[in-house]
């Protein structure tokens, strides 16, 4: 059995090291090896536990890493410190009367925006824990949300759900009630995000298809395909070139979405190893921020986090740890730190090794 011991006296190792000893017999001979740390994590794992009762849909950190937030079919959110001692310092307990399916932090304010299988939008102040603003318009489950920043420096939120449509709505306490757009797309929509000009929208649905709305023009200008089956998540590159979609084929594409592609699918990579399941769940990837996304990630229903590099398209990490699917997967915005949420109703924080310059 391995001992892993962390150094806390004495001068710090060099390059923030551990030391791992392994006994190699019964005699007192053992075998030391250092281990390179690469974050301000208390340790290389840390496990979130005891906070929710039920399967969490989505975790995501906050714009500045020093925090995260996780939400459950148990109708409630927990906060969380990133660093030691990574406490639970917050639980809002009743934003939603049925499961909440995904969630996203405010980049320009302390609220916390949420959506819920009770066809609802929600929009927290994080400095009270109360729910400022209940947003209603949808008459499905709501699946996915976005949000980004317009060219007024108003925040703008993108919700896909099951009654065919997406609705762009204002962000903040003093928004419009009512939704400023709404786009039919003919199907459930599964998953949706902001392009990285503020004004397309990349949304997936039931048809298998990625179609791509203009606010401007309050209409679908083309749409990407390459998918067998439902796309169940899509996430914007760093660097804003790329989409990523995992789906319930269990193969996660990646899309140039840059003005001037050279192939004509806009299919930039193909990625396999993250299987889906039978649960029709939908999976929620994420880039790399770090490196500028040189990696890509996606939960399976093997209980593990698949980690890609995005060149090569080889699969560096399988990442245990979790009893259930992993369902999804947030990347620090800093630090090569991973998060990832599961049907086990736990959270884990693990370090990856910083990627070769």
């Amino acid at each position: 059995m391995q001992a892993l011991t962390r150094r806390t006296e004495g001068a710090a190792p060099p390059n923030n090291q551990i030391a791992i000893s392994v006994p190699a017999n019964a005699r007192e001979q053992a075998l030391i090896r250092t281990v390179k740390r690469t974050s301000a994590l208390e340790s290389p794992i840390v496990a979130l536990t005891g906070a929710h009762s039920a399967e969490i849909l989505s975790a995501r950190f906050d714009p500045t890493g020093q925090n995260l937030a996780a939400c459950s079919t148990d109708c409630s959110v927990s906060l969380w410190r990133t660093y030691a001692p990574s406490t639970n310092y917050g639980q809002l307990p009743h934003l939603h009367k049925t499961a909440i399916t995904d969630l996203q932090w405010s980049l320009v304010s302390s609220h916390l925006y949420t959506v819920s299988a009770d066809k609802t939008l929600a929009i927290s102040d994080l400095t009270t824990g109360q729910r400022a603003r209940r947003l209603r318009g949808h008459t499905g489950i709501i699946n996915g949300l976005s949000r980004t920043i317009a060219g007024a420096g108003v925040e703008l939120l993108a919700s896909a759900a099951d009654d065919r449509t997406v609705r762009i709505w204002e962000g903040g306490v003093e928004g419009n009630k009512h939704p400023v757009a709404t786009w039919d797309i003919g199907c459930p929509a599964t998953a949706v995000c902001w392009g990285p000009d503020g004004n397309s929208v990349y949304i997936g649905a039931l048809d298998n298809m990625i179609h791509v709305y203009d606010l401007r023009k309050g209409a679908e200008v083309s749409a990407l395909g390459g998918h067998t089956d439902t796309p169940t998540s899509i996430s914007l590159s760093p660097d804003g070139s790329y989409i990523l979609s995992p789906s319930l084929s269990s193969q996660t594409l990646i899309h140039d979405i840059r003005p001037f592609s050279s192939s004509p699918t806009r299919i930039h990579r193909v990625l396999q190893g993250a299987p889906a399941g039978f649960e029709n769940a939908l999976l929620r990837g994420a880039w790399s921020r770090s490196d500028n996304g040189a990696r890509v990630a996606v939960g399976g229903a093997d209980r593990t986090v698949t980690v890609w590099d995005v060149e090569s398209t080889k699969i560096q990490y399988k990442l245990p740890g979790h009893k259930g699917t992993v369902t999804c997967v947030d990347f620090h915005p800093k630090e090569p730190i991973i998060l990832t949420g599961s049907k086990d109703a736990t959270l884990l924080l693990g370090e990856l090794e910083e990627t070769s310059s």
